[in-house]
């Protein structure tokens, strides 16, 4: 396997929180169209391990690599409340060089982009969340418990959208509780 196959490389990765080690000696490689799902109870360390990949967080040791851009889809909408939904998915989408439309429709929001972000429901701030992921054009996905918040409709929408995107050879580091319908995606344990 060369390393120009490679979206994603970890490589003996430990993480300190607090003081406190969740997790240390992980190893795991992404290459196009390749998932993989993280699991463990809550403060395991999930949502760490995506921040660490995303370069938000520094690793107590260890190596990450990546190639392209990565798009985090976590908790924090990063859209502003005051715009309308479609105006700030557009601000990120100019920043990506890309165009947010695709993301609207991906995940069933072209009826919403004329509705203020602060006045979307749970699940709808979620599916946003996840449309901005699916218009960054990033090869990698980062996506900390991208089913909380949806309904049946919002999950097939993300499983259809995680398929096309491994499809078009991105790859996917998920973290979930959840079922997500990547059930060939290598499975880790934290915790």
């Amino acid at each position: 396997m060369t390393a120009e196959l490679l979206l994603l490389r970890i490589e003996r990765l430990s993480c300190v929180r607090g003081g406190r080690l969740l997790f240390e000696g992980l190893n795991l490689v992404l290459e196009p169209g390749a998932a993989a799902v993280v699991t463990g109870p809550n403060g395991a360390g999930k949502s760490s391990l995506l921040r660490v990949a995303a370069g938000l967080l520094r690793a107590a040791a260890g190596r990450v690599e990546r190639a392209g851009a990565a798009a985090l889809a976590d908790e924090r909408t990063a859209l502003d409340e005051r715009l309308t939904l479609g105006r700030a998915l557009a601000f990120w989408a100019r920043i990506d060089g890309v165009d947010a439309g695709a993301g609207l429709e991906a995940m069933g929001l072209v009826p919403l982009a004329g509705v203020p972000v602060r006045m979307l429901s749970t699940g709808q701030k979620k599916r946003a969340v996840l449309a901005r992921a699916v218009a960054s054009g990033a090869p990698l996905w980062l996506l900390d418990e991208p089913a909380n918040g949806l309904d049946a409709e919002g999950r097939e929408r993300l499983a259809a959208a995680m398929a096309a995107h491994r499809a078009g050879g991105g790859a996917i580091l998920a973290a979930s509780h959840q079922p997500l319908g990547l059930d060939d995606a290598l499975r880790i344990t934290l915790g």
